[in-house]
């Protein structure tokens, strides 16, 4: 059984539309929750049993909207922008196809005529009932289950001001400003452009998910009984032996049997330099190859490729709700009942003071249509939507919505080390042979007994004699030595390497290569009892390091690094990247760390801990938000609510300032809806709108603010994401 899935729906015009179909898929036996997002159009499913996909789509279908099965990532890459081709746009192109037309007739008065009435209850019929039919269609679907939406003010509005001039026609007494034919339809006309723009815009919201989509290609090269040939990417499966040609991309997840190449991984990690890629190295689908070929054997096809978890990761938490979107779903939830009653109250106020009936009728409209709810529904969304997604072009993976609105609100971030602020693999920095030893001669021998051994140490000397080119030599009779080192023979000599070799030192030498450490490891060479020279053996600090913990403090973020290494190390990486040594804890277990993030919320403090997602677990899960570094492995996706992926920790300053910019972009999103609504409700149901068009003017104006909360949102795409420094 699946226990979430998801499902594209159509038909949802508003927040009150959010709700119903919320309260619906939570009434089908086996869902145990249901979350709808209206920016995305898509609708997250829980399971409790097994359960049809038929179930739910009939119950949303039942509910008065259309639903199917989320596409694969390579179908939705290709999906088509509503500026070309959409129904929204066919149904706004006639609809202003008829409503000027429309306007001319009733506005113009040298076009006065007995015919002038007939032609526009023709053109506003048209325009009410054919192009706006399914504004109707969504309102009787909605009062079926005696909900409230959107449509059902826009239906009632039109159909309320065609139904009076209709009357008003028939009897025979219909003259230039007894009709509201033009209400009716320019009405209709506003309110299907605005949706319209609304999908044009929503749809750009979306373009850094399509954008990976279209990474992937549409097949694959593979070898299957000694012949290649090129199948659809659906049917290429585990173990397959895949062919990725020179400069293309690479179809699934897998690791290098043949070939040596340079991979461009940035759309997927964010990473700008591409990355040597040899017999036994990972690759990632979705990435380029560079001027060589490679043969991979597939681990990983499908929904399971890493890029495809990726975009699932961002999608699900594009779908949660944050505590901004859960109060807006609630007010949408009784405003549209409210709606409906000012509404009433205003036709009735006007009507009983005296003022003509069609008067009474026009303000009534303008409550109904100004009030649409669209914006306030759109307002957080669509803002979650774009952050994510640049989010998630970046190299930083947003679990859900509750974590972007916690980020924005750190003021403390605690780093651990290894791994994070330095490379997490060991490197020989410098070697320092004794007078009269060759530094080649030091490093083929320390190498020769060393790379037997799967210490990080051993490797990083082993390296380091391949990087220099030191003559490679075979070792005998290797023995590891816990804590002491390694020893063998190597062309006849014994070779010792480490504290033993440390021994034959002098005191001189020795007070000397405690003064080369400076926060090192030293790994003193022997060879036939006598000392040669000492490698110093170091984790790297990343290069970005010291920029990260400088654009947080810019940031005004209190910054602390946490290590269970020693010292002299810790000290030593402290001073690289600009932390002083009272913001920095040495010798720490992994149950300390926690403690310490349990002390500094006790504080009062907003906590981010940036980790490695495994020995950091305890210290991530009691964080407010929790960083993972890793290339979306899948500890590193499912360790902590923000992964980063790049393994760059100037991702933690970006996705702070991302998550600031996006709940700004929320507040002023919602400010604006709101705001709109209690600005305008109160001057439609005064009449202080009807001398600039009443209900005209309250359609463009539901229709701007609706266009305006998502242009909102899209201005995050100026959020600059690389700090300096």
């Amino acid at each position: 059984m699946e226990p979430v899935r998801e499902y594209d729906i159509e038909g949802m015009t508003c927040a009150s539309c959010v709700t119903r179909l919320e309260r619906v898929l939570k009434r089908v036996p086996g869902v145990s929750e249901a979350s709808v997002n209206l920016a995305t159009r898509r609708a997250t499913v829980t399971l409790d049993r097994d359960l049809d996909d038929a179930a739910l789509v009939l119950a949303v279908e039942r509910a008065g909207f259309d639903a199917e099965r989320r596409r694969p990532l390579q179908d939705k890459a290709s999906e088509r922008s509503p500026a070309r081709s959409s129904p929204e746009l066919q149904r706004a192109v006639v609809a202003l196809a008829l409503a000027a037309p429309l306007g001319t007739l009733a506005m113009g008065p040298w076009l006065q005529g007995p015919w002038n009435a007939w032609v526009q209850g023709l053109l506003a019929t048209g325009l009410v009932f054919g192009a706006g039919s399914s504004l109707h269609r969504a309102a009787l679907g909605a009062l079926r289950h005696r909900e409230a939406t959107m449509d059902t003010l826009v239906s009632l509005g039109s159909t309320a001001a065609w139904g009076a001039s209709v009357a008003t026609l028939a009897s025979g007494h219909a003259g230039h400003h007894g009709l509201y034919f033009e209400t009716a339809g320019v009405l209709v006309a506003f309110v299907l452009l605005g949706r319209w723009l609304e999908s044009r815009a929503r749809w750009k919201t979306a373009e850094a998910l399509r954008a990976l989509g279209a990474l992937l290609p549409e097949t694959a090269t593979v070898l299957r009984h000694g012949v290649e040939r090129a199948i659809p990417l659906a049917k290429v499966r585990v173990g397959d032996t895949v062919k990725v040609p020179p400069f293309g991309r690479v179809p699934v997840d897998g690791v290098v049997r043949e070939g040596q190449s340079a991979v461009d991984e940035s759309m997927v990690t964010g990473e700008s330099m591409p990355v040597p890629r040899g017999a036994g190295d990972p690759v990632v689908a979705g990435t380029l190859n560079g001027g060589s070929p490679l043969t991979i054997d597939a681990t990983r096809v499908g929904a399971e490729t890493t890029l495809s978890r990726i975009v699932a990761l961002v999608e699900r938490a594009q779908g949660t709700k944050g505590s901004a979107q859960r109060l807006a779903d609630r007010v949408s939830g009784v405003f549209v009942p409210a709606v409906l009653l000012a509404s009433a109250v205003t036709f009735l106020a006007w009507w009983a003071s005296g003022h003509a009936f069609t008067q009474a009728l026009s303000a009534a409209v303008t409550v109904l249509v100004v009030a649409c709810p669209c914006a306030l529904g759109l307002a957080t969304p669509t803002a979650l939507l774009v952050g994510t997604g640049l989010a998630a072009r970046s190299g930083i993976l947003v679990r859900d919505a509750p974590t972007l609105e916690r980020a924005s609100a750190v003021d403390t971030v605690l780093f651990d080390k290894t791994g994070t602020l330095t490379l997490g693999r060991a490197s020989v920095a410098e070697v320092l042979p004794e007078d009269g030893c060759n530094p080649l001669e030091l490093l083929s021998f320390s190498a020769a007994v060393e790379r037997p051994s799967a210490h990080p140490l051993a490797r990083a000397v082993a390296q380091r004699a391949a990087d220099d080119g030191a003559p490679e030599r075979a070792a005998e009779g290797v023995l590891e030595v816990p804590g002491q080192g390694v020893e063998g023979t190597v062309d006849g000599r014994s070779v010792v390497v480490g504290q033993r070799a440390l021994a034959l030192a002098d005191e001189g030498v020795r007070a000397r290569l405690k003064a080369f450490a400076q926060g090192r490891t030293v790994l003193a060479v022997a060879w036939d009892g006598v000392y040669r020279g000492a490698l110093a053996v170091t984790d790297p600090v990343r290069p970005s390091a010291a920029g990260a913990v400088s654009a947080l403090r810019a940031r005004g973020v209190d910054v602390w690094m946490l290590t269970g290494d020693q010292e002299d190390s810790a000290l030593a990486v402290a001073r690289a990247v600009g932390l002083a040594p009272e913001r920095v804890r040495w010798r720490v277990s992994p149950e300390e760390k926690a403690r310490v993030v349990e002390s500094l919320r006790a504080e009062g403090r907003v906590v981010a801990v940036v980790g490695d997602g495994v020995n950091d677990a305890p210290a991530l899960a009691l964080a407010d938000v929790g960083f993972a570094m890793g290339r979306g492995t899948d500890v590193a996706l499912a360790a902590a609510p923000m992964t980063l992926l790049r393994e760059d920790p100037r991702g933690v300053p970006e996705a702070l300032e991302l998550s600031r910019a996006t709940l700004r972009a929320i507040r002023q999103n919602l400010f604006w809806a709101l705001g709109y609504n209690l600005l305008c409700l109160p001057l439609a149901a005064l009449g202080l709108l009807e001398r600039f068009g009443g209900p005209m003017l309250a359609s463009a104006m539901m229709a701007l603010s609706s266009v305006s909360v998502v242009l909102n949102a899209l201005r995050l795409g100026r959020v600059k994401l690389r700090p300096s420094g």
